[in-house]
């Protein structure tokens, strides 16, 4: 029984892997982030990375949603650019779970209890996507504040897409602005 639940508890942790985005930020400590109160997307940017249109139409619209639920407003005359990068690669992850018990002859005297295996080798192939967030000071023309994301992207439907990409953003603009609290 007991190992039935590791291998619950195991089957678990990797399922539940495959759905978290992995998030670090970084920044200008020498910013004072509060000042920043509007704003826009910086299209030269934006235009380089390289994922669809509509994607980059759904990932500026989940910016726009995480930046207002922020307090800071889109504007004309912004205070801060964002601009987005993004990347992928083929990722493939091989399992092999092989586990079970019983009774047979070990090596040395005697009978002795073994473990022995069923060959179960599980192949999981997927895409890891990764997002760049950047926060760049309009007037100044530095960048301020770096936010990326990386986790697996598998989607099968447009629903699926945008609840992913919406994942994304939430978890890398949750670290925005820094020091401040999810």
């Amino acid at each position: 029984m007991k190992i039935l639940k590791v291998f619950f508890l195991i089957t678990i942790l990797t399922l539940s892997s495959c759905s978290t985005v992995k998030v670090v930020s970084d920044y200008d400590s020498k910013v004072d982030f509060s000042r920043y109160k509007t704003f826009a997307f910086y299209k030269k940017g934006i235009d380089k990375a390289s994922v669809s249109d509509l994607d980059k139409k759904r990932i500026m619209r989940a910016i726009e949603n995480e930046l207002i639920k922020k307090g800071l407003s889109k504007s004309d005359s912004p205070d801060m650019l964002v601009s987005i990068f993004t990347k992928s690669r083929e990722q493939v992850n091989v399992t092999d779970n092989n586990f079970g018990w019983g009774f047979g002859w070990g090596f040395g005297w005697g009978f002795n209890p073994w473990f022995y295996g069923r060959q179960n080798i599980n192949v999981n192939q997927y895409t890891e996507g990764t997002l760049f967030i950047d926060f760049i000071d309009k007037n100044k023309k530095e960048l301020i504040w770096q936010g990326i994301g990386s986790g697996a992207m598998k989607m099968n439907s447009v629903e699926k897409k945008e609840e992913r990409i919406n994942e994304f953003v939430n978890e890398i603009i949750s670290t925005y602005p820094p020091g401040e609290m999810k």
